[in-house]
């Protein structure tokens, strides 16, 4: 997905949990962005049952 395409919104969350999710992206060499990204792909990925590969693809209109 083109970057332009993302949408962008305000999060609000406990300096503690930021601090692990910070930890755990650079542990993955990632953005707290990106690893933000990847846990909610993910979360929908196992939701819905779909494969990992599905799920790191973005799904056209």
């Amino acid at each position: 997905m083109p970057a332009d395409d993302r949408k962008t919104f305000l999060l609000r969350i406990d300096p503690e949990l930021w601090r692990e999710v910070e930890s755990w992206a650079q542990d993955e060499l990632r953005s707290v962005n990106g690893q933000i990204e990847y846990l909610l792909r993910e979360a929908v990925r196992r939701r819905k049952g779909d494969s990992p590969r599905a799920a790191s693809r973005p799904r056209r209109p």
